[in-house]
């Protein structure tokens, strides 16, 4: 009899322990995700909800911006820790951008994504636990920030630390747990997005002739969080289906109808 018990108890853990393991993804599941490695100008190839996703880059300034700045382009380069994963057939490029204000101050510009001419956030795939990418700094004192939007709407600026520092130098960034990443709400941002970057000056430094670059612009991601069991349904198309009819509301009938 105890010897039937234990054999009972036995099957009773095995079920337990192994069903979960089926019916629902690993919550601790973690992938990294290439947003720009700028190699290729405009072919990120980023997918995203079975869409494939490529953009360009821009750069906005501030009001004391010089004339013919900011400038901005692709160079050949790469951070040395990054040239062993680096593909023989491909010339490794950097995103570089090059400023200069005509006066000190709370001077600043953004590097932004463009997509069809517009303004384009580049959407977050699953749950992001941190954003990391490599910068080359030229030793000036300026600010670094990563601007986001959750799935509210809200925009938020994170701080990156400094730039006075000379070379490459990876950073990371951690997305604060308390932000809501996803929403249930059909009309709003599905999902977290990068903005884009905003590099600030130090009001004393110099600020006439200042260069920057990027590269391998990453994020690490728990993309399963949020897949459940039927999660292809949540985008079905309902423009084909059929239209029903509206149950009268019986408080709206005449009273002359009831009988």
């Amino acid at each position: 009899m105890k010897k039937v018990f234990k054999v009972l108890v036995n099957l009773a853990l095995l079920f337990v322990i192994c069903v979960p393991v089926f019916s629902q993804p690993n919550s601790r599941s973690v992938e990294t995700f290439v947003i720009d490695n700028f190699d290729n100008e405009s072919s990120q190839d980023y997918n995203y909800d079975g869409e494939s996703l490529n953009w360009e880059w821009t750069v906005n300034a501030s009001r004391f911006i010089a004339e013919g700045y900011p400038k901005y382009g692709y160079f050949k380069g790469i951070p040395n820790s990054l040239k062993p994963f680096q593909k023989a057939d491909v010339e490794a490029k950097v995103l570089g951008i090059q400023t200069a204000f005509n006066r000190k101050g709370d001077n600043w510009f953004e590097i932004i994504p463009m997509k069809d001419d517009k303004v384009f956030e580049i959407p977050f795939i699953g749950n992001v636990s941190q954003l990391d990418f490599w910068v080359w700094g030229a030793n000036y004192l300026y600010y670094l920030e990563v601007m986001v939007r959750d799935a509210e709407g809200r925009v938020h600026v994170l701080p990156a630390g400094n730039l006075a520092f000379n070379g490459w130098k990876n950073i990371v960034v951690h997305i604060p747990g308390w932000m809501v990443q996803h929403s249930k709400l059909r009309s709003g941002p599905k999902s977290l997005t990068l903005i884009g970057f905003r590099v600030r000056s130090d009001a004393a430094e110099y600020v006439d002739d200042f260069q920057i670059y990027f590269d391998n612009i990453k994020y690490m991601s728990n993309s399963l969080s949020f897949i459940f069991d039927g999660y292809e349904l949540l985008g079905t198309d309902f423009s084909d289906a059929k239209t029903g009819s509206a149950v009268p509301n019986n408080s709206s009938k005449n009273k002359g109808d009831e009988k």
